[in-house]
């Protein structure tokens, strides 16, 4: 049976609070690359398993995650929760094509 590629969702947002946000934003960025689930997984040197456990909010091993980002072209950035307020801001100003005040 031939799978379908996801639809891509210009509204996921970068900022991942769960596992289920973060499998949302991988698939997300699957579905802009046009790419098959086992297509994606073996550009990312991991089974299709791997790959469905993480779009669907399940735990994998952090390595594995690693090579997903890599394959998809993602990169992960590690703030302080009291930093969020000003990356949310400079987020939304960065989608809505104005230049975020450096301050």
């Amino acid at each position: 049976m031939a799978r379908t590629l996801p639809i891509p969702n210009d509204t996921t947002s970068p900022l991942v609070r769960s596992l289920h946000d973060l499998g949302q934003l991988v698939r997300n960025q699957r579905a802009r690359s046009r790419m098959r689930i086992d297509d994606a997984a073996a550009l990312s040197q991991v089974s299709a398993d791997v790959l469905s456990r993480l779009e669907n909010g399940k735990p994998i091993t952090v390595d594995k995650l690693m090579r997903v980002l890599e394959g998809l072209g993602l990169r992960m950035v590690v703030v302080p929760t009291r930093e969020l307020p000003r990356l949310e801001f400079a987020l939304a100003a960065s989608s809505d094509g104005a230049e975020p005040s450096h301050g």
